[in-house]
């Protein structure tokens, strides 16, 4: 089967997401190619949920806004998520208080519980059925209760609800708690439970509330318009005169604005919050059970790579459990494997699941300090960015829509000071973490004289790797299902590491600094601005027939 030459345009990868199921890329709203320059209030760069969430609250408090797209809409990280929306972080707030103080955890927790109710409260406004419910999540132990290990395992995990319930949110340990429908002879009873968590189905969310923003006449979107460079020009001192700003595409069109967002995951630039995040692949599967089979939950295991699992619709008989996890940096770690772990994993603890018809990976952007950098970008006086996730993504997506927007307009917001991108003293307290990433980092450069494979022939078709016969000139090699070999510069446009090949997505997955490119050499995940660069004229048909409109 050829594969479509589209697919990188609608998603990062060659695998699809469960939640086309019920909301296919078809229902997505279509927005045009920008082909003339204009002026705008504020323009946003990126179109997942921290784009859509600022423009709508920027539109609804009358400010004019252009959002543009290098891709379709909604083609980036969103569509790949779990779907969860929790102020049960990830990192915990034991941790969180360790690198921000209480007065930060504080911070987090009330920004993070605003956040997923925000969606709550959209959703109904604006008449958008997307599953939003609310639902406990339960921390458990990762090892079951006749190892050693659980009892300490789950004292921390109390510890770490104790620490959220200081902080306001309401948490309560249960000994001996199991899930309704765990049947599988693993026993990893005891939960901490986090009772006021919510979940949805973020396509649905996002599409819905960009078809109000298109109805809304201060509201413009484009798509296959690429943001190349975000330059602020003018004189401003002491509050006198201002800075414009100018964000140029890669068709050599201007959009000159007040304020400028980078709504890309990661900023178009070369270090400073670039170098403060580390870069992971995440995996998920999308696997039948029985409807009421398993309780309707989010529930997270504690390990460092933990499991977690969630549910959305399927079909009459069956609901989807959405698995997640076995997560490593990107470009260093097998990305085939994790499947079969999440399977085997799945499996062994819920015995009534059935097929799976969804497999899929994305990708986490982890702050060296747990915390989301959101704000004005660092020595700009009119540029945001929205970066670092760390495994919250979709809240911190839409609490950058209330940063942003409150940051712009002027008006005061307490959790500000927490994710200022520019903030010093939690990233000093990272220092001993952050010089061992450097190095980590540093050492995938050794790829320069390293070559993936000996001769083309050792390609199989729909396969991909980087020949590097000579150690000088590093070439990106695809073989599709023809046949036929497409060959690009293997070199990343950010910092110049070598790319590998992604066996699940069928990209060319930087391991410096997490660019990812398509099997055509578009770029489909940053900091990288720009594809890799064909290398003979097939790849350069390839790259053309992939961005085309």
């Amino acid at each position: 089967m050829v594969a479509d030459p589209k697919q990188y345009m609608r998603t990062s990868g060659e695998t699809d997401a469960v939640w086309i199921h019920t909301n296919p890329y078809s229902s997505y709203p279509k927005f045009s190619k920008l082909d003339r320059d204009l002026e705008t209030d504020v323009c946003i760069v990126g179109s997942g949920i921290s784009g859509v969430s600022i423009a709508y609250e920027l539109v609804t408090r009358g400010i004019n806004v252009v959002m543009i797209e290098a891709r379709e809409i909604i083609s980036g990280e969103t569509g790949r998520t779990s779907g969860h929306l929790a102020n049960d972080l990830d990192d915990g707030y034991t941790e969180i208080a360790k690198k921000h103080g209480d007065e930060g955890a504080k911070a987090a927790a009330e920004s993070h519980t605003w956040a997923l109710n925000r969606v709550g409260e959209i959703s109904k406004q604006l008449g958008i059925e997307c599953e939003y419910r609310k639902l406990p999540s339960y921390d458990i132990s990762q090892y079951p209760r006749n190892a050693r290990e659980h009892a300490n395992d789950m004292k921390q995990l109390v510890v770490d609800g104790k620490k959220a319930s200081e902080l306001g949110i309401k948490t309560e340990y249960k000994e001996g708690f199991a899930v309704k429908g765990w049947t599988g002879a693993i026993d990893q009873r005891d939960a901490v439970i986090y009772p006021d968590q919510a979940t949805f189905h973020p396509t649905k969310y996002l599409v819905g509330v960009l078809k109000f923003l298109q109805d809304q006449p201060n509201f413009s979107c484009y798509t296959y318009t690429r943001a190349m460079d975000v330059e602020e020009k003018g004189i401003e001192v002491l509050g006198m005169d201002h800075k414009d700003v100018y964000v140029k595409t890669i068709d050599g069109h201007t959009i000159k604005c007040q304020d400028a967002v980078e709504a890309t995951v990661i900023p178009l630039q070369k270090l400073s919050v670039v170098a403060e995040e580390e870069y992971y692949r995440t995996y998920c599967i999308a696997i039948r059970v029985p409807k009421g089979s398993v309780e309707d939950c989010l529930l997270y295991d504690s390990a460092e790579t933990y499991k977690y699992i969630r549910f959305t619709e399927c079909d009459d008989k069956d609901d989807y459990m959405v698995v997640g996890g076995g997560d490593h940096k990107v470009g260093q770690g097998d990305t085939i494997a994790p499947f079969a772990e999440l399977e085997k994993w799945t499996r062994d603890r819920f015995p009534q699941a059935g097929k799976i018809d969804y497999k899929w990976s994305g990708q986490v952007f982890e702050p060296v300090d747990y915390m989301a950098f959101i704000g004005k970008n660092q020595g700009k006086k009119h540029t945001y960015i929205v970066t670092g996730d760390s495994g919250n993504g979709l809240t911190h997506g839409v609490l950058a829509g209330k940063l942003i927007a409150d940051e712009i307009t002027n008006t005061p917001n307490p959790w500000a000071k927490l994710y200022n991108p520019s903030r010093l003293s939690s990233i000093a307290k990272t220092l001993p973490s952050l010089i061992q990433h450097d190095v980590q980092i540093n050492a995938q450069y050794k790829r320069f004289l390293q070559t993936d494979i000996n001769d083309i022939e050792d390609l199989v078709p729909g396969d991909g790797g980087v020949l590097n016969a000579t150690g000088k000139k590093p070439i990106a090699c695809y073989k599709d299902e023809n046949g036929q070999v497409h060959k690009f510069s293997a070199i990343c446009p950010h910092l110049h590491g070598v790319v590998c090949w992604n066996s699940a997505e069928k990209s060319w997955d930087c391991p410096v600094h997490g660019s990812r490119f398509s099997k055509d050499g578009v770029q489909i995940i940053g900091p990288a601005k720009a594809g890799l660069t064909p290398e003979n004229d097939s790849g350069e048909k390839l790259q053309k027939r992939a961005i085309e409109i």
